[in-house]
């Protein structure tokens, strides 16, 4: 064990606080109606693809409740048995909004099994209208999440979903068209076939961000390589090890390591370094521990196969 010599902090928030709590309340009550409209009328025109598309925008109205959760708890101050807060929440959020998702898509592909293997007389023009509502619904919806996407996976997986179902309902509007024209009635259960696929390609990769920033894996946005060259090029810097960085809440970056340094000048500059690794890589928590070369000799964490 050793002593912390110098030690930074540099706490950093997206943007003000709660305000996407606007753009959560619109959509839930948005998806929420067209939840409620897509049934009655998926059920009036015997539709597999408009009970499908309800079937997702339930899981949208979940998924924004909890992704509203989760942007609620990632506000809240840490307390002295929960000293990081609970930004993990928006993380959570994200992840048991995949899966809600994923469950989802199986039971869309079940039932549209069926209905390929037995088609049933479907009301295209139904069909094309409730699913141009949805345009609408979804559409609006992504609009409120769009300028975030960038900053936050909880506010992008908002907005990969309502953008996903503005197209999927553009989808059904085709397929609509086409059975009006045709009378292929199988292009129903083929749509919500394409509604599964579209959705599985949009959730995959929100399942597996984070699911990587659950189990601390280092942000994608930041580039541990980029990181750690850049700390050992600092003037008076020798080494460096036991460098972590992990995601505290889908906004949130934190970072630790111990800097090997035996430059008393050098040891005063690196006051700034909190700052300058925020502004360079968008860490906005930093604790870095200084050592001497006889610090690092007895420092049990200085291999790097040792957590």
């Amino acid at each position: 064990m050793h002593d912390h010599h110098h030690h930074g902090h540099d706490h950093h928030h997206h943007g003000p606080r709660g305000r996407y709590d606007r753009a959560f309340a619109i959509g839930t009550a948005l998806n929420l109606g067209f939840v409620v409209a897509g049934v009655g009328f998926g059920l009036l025109a015997n539709s597999m693809a408009l009970l499908a598309d309800a079937a997702h925008n339930l899981s949208d109205v979940l998924g924004l409740l909890m992704g509203w959760a989760g942007a609620w708890l990632a506000r809240r101050p840490p307390t002295p048995n929960r000293t990081y807060g609970w930004g993990r929440g928006s993380i959570l959020a994200v992840l048991l909004n995949a899966t809600i998702l994923l469950i989802a898509i199986g039971g869309i592909g079940v039932e549209a099994g069926h209905r390929l293997l037995e088609p049933q007389p479907v009301s295209d023009l139904t069909v094309m209208l409730v699913a141009a509502a949805g345009i609408a619904v979804n559409g609006a919806t992504a609009l409120l999440f769009m300028r975030g996407r960038g900053d936050d996976l909880n506010i992008r997986a908002q907005f990969i979903h309502m953008a996903g179902d503005a197209a999927v309902s553009a989808g059904v509007v085709v397929a609509g068209l086409l059975m009006r024209f045709t009378g292929w009635s199988w292009l129903d259960p083929l749509s919500s076939l394409g509604i599964a696929i579209v959705i599985l390609i949009s959730t995959w990769g929100l399942l597996r961000e984070s699911l990587d920033l659950a189990m601390d894996a280092v942000p994608v946005s930041v580039s541990q390589r980029e990181v750690q060259a850049y700390l050992t090029t600092l003037p008076g810097v020798q080494e460096v090890h036991d460098l972590h960085i992990w995601g505290l809440s889908t906004t949130e970056t934190a970072l630790t390591a111990h800097l090997v340094c035996n430059d008393e000048q050098a040891r005063y500059r690196l006051h700034d370094l909190t700052a300058q690794l925020h502004d360079r890589f968008g860490i906005g928590h930093s604790t870095l521990q200084i050592e001497t070369d006889a610090d690092a000799e007895m420092c049990r964490l200085r291999p790097q196969d040792v957590v």
